[in-house]
């Protein structure tokens, strides 16, 4: 306090440096990802008759060196059915016609965007135009997959709000377990009524959506009160960190994983939001194909989170009793062996004597 009030300029100067340190940290992780946006081994099909199936996929390698990692399929129902499984983002369809692109664009807008635009070269090489199928659209009120994106944001601050705030003014363990389930199951609710029922972002089961959501809200919550629990108030800025200042730049849930620069495309995928991005688009568009390994993520993160809370003995909560002032306040009058209170010598005086 004498600090502040002594030596305002230096400490207003010192803010002022630390912030625009941070500002500079900070602008590059949210921005350097959306900048660098590039396909890089991009699973992609060619279906169609062997030798010609094996020569487009040849001149799609050609074109774009490192940009695709090419599957070949026998047929159209084949390369629909890898779309519908999550195993590829489109297919280049070889039938009497031509030339077709079948898109998965529920998997990702921007990317079916982007194979649109290889199918227009495609298209203005060979002089005959090649028709796009969508196998697996976006929602119909959110066909740029925008509102799918922007959503994550609120799910990702809440959650991180829960957490800290479970832990800062709650003292009970079993209360703050409680609390952290509660939320999960209230925000899975809440995130499927808005998306669903409200902004027409998903179009898929609504329960199934709502289990997704309240996983997702649990593991990011849970994450951020397990640090706190063990940490105190330096683990909730590290839970917060793991969770939206490093997870939700490479999350990659408005692109795809395999845009981003790597590794950090497939980290992402590890981390909270990036594996609740893949989660919700799993089960709300593609029947559940694909959410395996973003349920075990989530489900990892949600566990660990719990148990850390649960049995943590780290620095108590904001919302704790000070426990040296507790038990000063608590502490009986002196006596003396019958009740009495015990005498004082004389001359002695205490505080309260000399106010």
């Amino acid at each position: 306090m004498l600090n502040r009030i002594r030596r305002p300029l230096p400490t207003a100067l010192g803010i002022a440096a630390l912030a625009a340190v941070l500002m500079a940290l900070l602008v590059p992780l949210f921005a350097a990802p959306a900048a660098n946006l590039a396909p890089r081994d991009l699973p992609v099909a060619v279906a169609g008759p062997a030798p010609a199936a094996d020569e487009l996929a040849g001149r799609l390698a050609a074109a774009r060196p490192g940009a695709f990692e090419v599957t070949t399929l026998p047929d159209a129902a084949t390369a629909d059915r890898a779309l519908r499984d999550r195993q590829v983002y489109g297919a280049f369809v070889i039938g009497p016609a031509g030339v077709a692109l079948h898109t998965a664009a529920a998997a990702s807008p921007t990317v079916a965007a982007l194979l649109t635009e290889a199918a227009a070269q495609l298209s203005a090489g060979t002089g005959r135009p090649v028709p796009v199928v969508e196998v697996v659209p976006a929602a119909p009120d959110d066909p740029r997959g925008v509102g799918f994106a922007a959503g994550f944001l609120p799910f990702a601050m809440a959650a991180m709000a829960a957490g800290a705030l479970l832990i800062l003014l709650v003292a009970s363990r079993v209360a703050r377990l409680l609390g952290l389930v509660a939320f999960g199951a209230l925000a899975g609710g809440v995130g499927a009524i808005v998306l669903h029922g409200w902004l027409g972002v998903l179009d898929g089961n609504p329960f199934a959506e709502a289990a997704a959501v309240g996983i997702f809200a649990l593991a990011g919550a849970a994450t951020v009160a397990g640090f706190g629990a063990v940490l105190g108030r330096p683990g909730i800025g590290l839970g917060a960190l793991l969770v939206f200042l490093v997870g939700n730049p490479i999350s990659a849930v408005g692109a795809a994983p395999e845009l981003l620069p790597q590794p950090w495309g497939a980290v992402g995928q590890f981390l909270p939001v990036g594996a609740g991005g893949t989660l919700l688009r799993s089960v709300t568009f593609f029947d559940g194909a694909g959410a395996g390994q973003p349920l075990a993520v989530l489900a990892g993160y949600a566990l660990v989170g719990l148990v850390l809370v649960l049995v943590a003995r780290g620095p108590a909560s904001a919302g704790a009793p000070d426990q040296v002032g507790a038990a000063g306040a608590g502490a009986p009058h002196p006596t003396g062996p019958a009740g009495a209170e015990v005498s004082r010598p004389a001359g002695a005086r205490t505080a309260a004597d000399t106010r």
